[in-house]
């Protein structure tokens, strides 16, 4: 049995997750990590102590590289994790965004149809795509829902979401055209110790870290739209997920999410209280922090992939703010 996996992303939360998920597995892992000139592996430090990770050397944007790794490595299966994932990012940088969230997909697909159509292959898109869009669910009771799931219309508001909207049409043009093993994730936020710095929720948590270690020197902490609502999830949860979507013998695509969403507000409230304090004494909005078009509410219907893999979240977004203070108030102090 072919137990090879080949990771596109493999320096990211979601990559170095999916890594570990893997290698508790018995696969051999192999992890595609661009040339830069500091080191990008931060969040590989448990994968590496197992003999069956590599790191190998390629850029999803080179369409010789993603074939020649391919080619040589033979995977059994491939998970695209790679992109650049910042929002506000893309609007300053749309064509490498388009490039890494789009030209990329294309690349993996057009390789793995040239190679071996039998690999199969998860996308990691987003509920960015859905964008302003949402269905509307009414019970016996008249309680309206907003929600999004694998039906709701996608109507994208930034380069990001467009070029990785892009990306999730590939796909399901090529499982269509080419009858190849494809599948989709849309995920909502992921969230953990592992997220970026640069993305909100890492922000705020960052920022209590440094505020209860440096309170005499923090100076306030700037966000933009705290009214924007999602539906955070924890990323270890769903690349448990993604392990599931590899090896169910299916290819379609899902909505993974917790089907909980809050405000940015809210994630203040809650983070903040953890550690005894009112988010409103240390916290200042700018104006400039605001993306040109924003996405006011996400809100993920997961229960076709809970129905057909008895998948469900374990770690609510209280259980994830608190392990990340946690985390960023403990790195802060060494």
């Amino acid at each position: 049995m072919n137990k090879k996996v080949l990771i596109f992303g493999v320096t990211g939360q979601a990559g170095s997750y999916l890594s570990e998920k893997f290698l508790r597995e018995g696969y051999d892992v192999y992890g595609v990590n661009r040339r830069t000139s500091l080191p990008n592996d931060g969040r590989l430090s448990i994968a590496k102590t197992y003999p069956n990770f590599h790191i190998v050397e390629g850029d999803i944007t080179d369409s010789f590289s993603v074939a020649d790794l391919i080619s040589k490595i033979r995977p059994a299966y491939i998970a695209n994790a790679a992109a650049q994932s910042h929002v506000a990012t893309s609007f300053e940088q749309p064509a490498f965004t388009w490039n890494a969230n789009a030209l990329g997909v294309l690349n993996v697909l057009e390789a793995v149809r040239t190679v071996d159509k039998n690999i199969k292959v998860v996308q990691f898109s987003t509920s960015e795509m859905f964008g302003s869009e949402y269905s509307i669910r009414i019970d016996e009771n008249g309680v309206k829902t907003t929600y999004q799931d694998e039906n709701t219309p996608m109507f994208p508001q930034s380069p990001y979401a467009i070029a990785k909207l892009a990306g999730h049409h590939l796909i399901r043009n090529y499982r269509n055209s080419y009858s190849m093993n494809l599948a989709s994730a849309i995920f909502f936020n992921m969230e953990s110790p592992r997220r970026g710095e640069k993305f909100v929720t890492r922000k705020i948590t960052k920022y209590i870290g440094q505020l209860m270690n440096f309170s005499h020197s923090t100076p306030k902490l700037k966000l933009g739209n705290i009214d924007a609502r999602r539906d955070w999830g924890h990323c270890e949860d769903y690349m448990e997920c993604i392990y599931k979507m590899f090896t169910c013998g299916q290819n379609r695509d899902y909505v993974i999410s917790t089907g909980k969403t809050i405000s940015v507000r809210d994630f203040l409230e809650v983070a903040f209280n953890y550690v005894g304090k009112k988010w409103e004494d240390y916290v200042e909005i700018d104006s400039s922090l605001y993306r040109p078009s924003e996405v006011a509410y996400l809100h993920g219907d997961s229960s076709l992939v809970q129905r057909d893999l008895g998948w469900t979240p374990k770690r609510t977004v209280y259980d994830i703010v608190k392990e990340m203070v946690d985390h960023d108030i403990l790195s802060e102090k060494r």
